[in-house]
């Protein structure tokens, strides 16, 4: 299968490392949207073509579906531009930065039949999938999910320490990733969903604490904390509060609450998020059916989402 990658900055380096151990895929072109960076990225990762045109890049020869690691953004409009190429496409989280927007790219998807999903990598963590798992198979139920998503990001800075040409957003890019997560794991979507902001960054225009609260028509809760102000642990952190048990879930670790370790090495065929994500979505191309974490399957989180900021406003 030929691919094509759109985005030099870390994530997408994220996605080719991933792509690497993956059989079968060949990532034939890349774009960017920094010259030299884009060229030292295809140069490393041995990638025949690279850009600044997304457009170039769906002309050549072969390409069946990109993975779009852009600015968020740019995330709708290029989707469409991928699907209207007859390109299958991986949307980084969040798909969208407005509810509208999410709406829009799933309606392509339905015009065009092609595959089109989002980057939701908390789904295919393998401590998130042993936990959903053990809930599918009704031995664990959750009563609350409490979350902290903390960085140090006081400057306009990407996952690499290297300047952003884009603005990134505490709501729209990482709350997705736990109200999603959330949704998914207790197979409701919020019914009660509120949150709170702290003071605006005063050149980047964007809050950099803020609380999020949600409820499911079952009773199960989730507090979510976010902050781009944190100067001490880096990342997110999850506790499931069960009936059956408490759970702590960072990066590949798993914990009970007594913080007991938890053997997840056998519950996929990697303990890399990125690199299951990618697999579930050239397996959906070759399968021709609809991924885990699909766009259709990704709305609602984005509605969710759409709630949240029209409660700050």
């Amino acid at each position: 299968m030929k691919i094509g990658l759109a985005g030099q900055g870390a994530f997408g380096v994220k996605h080719l490392e991933a792509i690497s151990k993956i059989e079968g895929v060949e990532v034939v072109t890349l774009t960017g949207g920094n010259p030299a960076g884009t060229e030292e990225v295809a140069r490393k990762f041995g990638i025949p073509h690279w850009t600044g045109d997304l457009a170039e890049s769906l002309e050549q020869p072969g390409v069946e579906a990109i993975i779009l690691a852009t600015p968020t953004q740019m995330h709708a409009a290029q989707a469409e531009q991928c699907m209207r190429a007859g390109k299958h496409v991986m949307i980084e989280i969040p798909i969208a930065d407005s509810l509208a927007d999410a709406q829009r790219v799933d309606l392509v998807q339905r015009e065009t039949g092609l595959i089109a999903m989002g980057g939701h990598t908390r789904r295919f963590n393998p401590s998130h999938q042993w936990i959903h798992r053990k809930i599918l198979a009704g031995e664990l139920k959750i009563q609350q999910m409490d979350v902290q998503t903390y960085f140090f990001r006081r400057t306009n800075t990407n996952a690499a320490g290297k300047p952003r040409s884009w603005t990134d957003h505490l709501l729209w890019h990482h709350a997705c990733h736990t109200v999603d997560l959330f949704q998914y794991q207790t197979g409701e979507p919020a019914t009660h969903a509120f949150a709170l902001q702290g003071p605006l960054h005063p050149v980047l225009g964007i809050a950099m604490d803020m609380s999020i609260g949600m409820r499911v028509p079952s009773g199960a809760i989730c507090t979510l904390s976010l902050s781009f102000n944190n100067k001490g642990p880096l990342g997110t952190f999850f506790r499931y509060i069960c009936d059956n048990g408490t759970f702590i879930a960072r990066y590949d670790d798993l914990l009970d609450g007594d913080q007991n370790p938890i053997d997840v090495s056998n519950v996929d065929v990697s303990m890399n998020g990125i690199e299951l994500q990618d697999r579930e979505f050239f397996a959906a191309i070759r399968e021709r059916r609809e991924p885990n974490a699909s766009v259709r399957q990704c709305l609602t989180a984005m509605e969710t989402l759409d709630r949240l900021e029209r409660s700050l406003n």
